[in-house]
């Protein structure tokens, strides 16, 4: 008799472990692991339905995205505005809305989802996920998901031990379903036994538990990219030929190792990465206020930004007519953003970019020195086919006891070593 499937999710869904309820043991593991991850929270008809609130508050505090699919039982245990108001999502409903299909919201749904986590689970609800139905939105989510799904069956204990039940929860655990307890005690009914739905922390750990470890779970990445324009009247500006692409690549990687990221992005035309936060900026005076106002809560800040370093000393009201041969213009210098960064008493681990056309390795490590990096990433972009522009790029890693050179890949590529060789730095700095 099954009274309890556990699983350990260190290997994903693999391993499954068959226990008694009563000796129920959990892989605990930080947390942090769901941060950025896309929770779908099914909730389905059953009094343990009003600890779907507590479990959104849980991953929630965990960083995690969450939105909300009920059945139409689940709405008369606990209601949707409720669910609303605590995710700051839409609680779905139906399969057959008029407004979300003509997008076809389940199919959205489905593609959104890192992981579908059904709590509670009744005995019908698992019936019919484990013999293939799409008679509602949260059965036919889950077939149409490649998402991991998850089940915490919640139900009278003698449903729970009954042989059909057992049976489903076989069917759903081959197909590597995780299936979260139930636990067993003292039950609404005033039964006892099992088929108590665990405790929210509880199935939030073991959500967590599904994905693996990222390098930089839980840290707070601040990026800066792009260039910056330095306004000489209305309609001119000072600026340079940066793309921004490798601080969107280095950003798009620092989530995918599980950092909370933020981007500072100067102006270009390129798509913000999936649950990165981006702050649009113009000139280097913004980008410098608002990297100084961001790094004070980040634990690792990476400037590579191309800052323009003069800006005029003040941008005319009107266009400037063409009434001469020349045009003087007097500069003034523009703040360091990155000295200013690692000058603070409480700094974050700061990384800096040497874009060079002469003597990259040398001008680098001074640069490092003289800034007190932590590391920078020197390249030469007088090469026509890296740097800026390019898809690709070519770089040498600094840090004050050794170098590394990276040869040319693609951007999105360096982005990924260059977060895994900041990320081993950080650590070994923090250890």
């Amino acid at each position: 008799m099954i009274f309890s499937i556990i699983h350990d999710f260190e290997n994903g869904f693999s391993n499954g472990i068959l226990a008694a309820a009563s000796q129920k043991k959990y892989s605990i593991v930080s947390l942090s692991r769901l941060t950025n991850k896309r929770i779908l929270l099914g909730v389905t008809g059953g009094i343990a339905a009003y600890k779907a609130a507590e479990i959104i508050r849980r991953l929630q505090d965990a960083q995690a995205e969450v939105r909300v699919v009920m059945t139409r039982s689940a709405t008369e245990f606990i209601t949707p505005l409720t669910l609303q108001a605590l995710s700051g999502n839409p609680v779905h409903l139906d399969l057959l809305d008029t407004d979300a299909e003509a997008a076809m919201g389940h199919i959205e749904l489905a593609k959104w989802a890192d992981v579908v986590l059904i709590a509670p689970a009744s005995a019908n609800f698992i019936a019919r996920l484990a013999n293939g139905h799409a008679n509602d939105l949260l059965t036919t989510l889950c077939l149409a998901t490649i998402a991991s799904i998850a089940v915490a069956p919640a139900m009278n204990q003698a449903m729970w031990l009954n042989k059909q039940t057992q049976e489903n929860c076989k069917k759903l655990q081959e197909r590597k379903t995780g299936i979260f307890g139930p636990g067993s005690g003292t039950q609404a009914c005033g039964d006892v036994g099992p088929g108590r739905m665990l405790e929210p922390l509880e199935l939030v750990k073991l959500t967590a538990n599904i994905f693996p470890n990222g390098l930089l779970d839980g840290i707070r990445l601040l990026i800066t990219a792009g260039p910056t324009r330095e306004a000489i009247d209305p309609v001119r500006y000072i600026s340079n030929h940066s793309s921004g692409k490798m601080g969107f690549a280095l950003a798009k990687a620092g989530v995918d190792a599980g950092a909370k990221t933020t981007l500072i992005a100067g102006p270009v035309e390129l798509p913000t990465p999936a649950r990165v936060e981006r702050i649009d900026i113009v000139s280097a005076e913004q980008m410098h206020d608002a990297s100084l106002e961001l790094s004070a809560h980040c634990d690792i800040f990476i400037a590579s930004a191309a800052v323009a370093d003069y800006r005029p000393v003040a941008a005319a009201q009107q266009k400037i007519k063409k009434n001469s041969e020349s045009q003087l213009i007097e500069l003034v210098r523009n703040p360091d953003i990155l000295a200013d960064v690692a000058a603070q008493t409480s700094r974050p681990f700061c990384v800096g970019f040497a874009a060079e056309t002469q003597d990259v390795i040398h001008y680098a490590q001074d640069k490092l020195q003289r800034k007190k990096l932590d590391m920078i990433i020197a390249n030469d972009v007088s090469a026509t086919d890296i740097g800026f522009n390019a898809e690709d790029n070519a770089v040498t890693v600094i840090w004050p006891d050794g170098q590394e050179a990276i040869e040319k890949t693609s951007k999105h590529q360096l982005a990924k070593l260059l977060i895994k060789k900041i990320a081993l730095c950080y650590q070994n700095a923090n250890s």
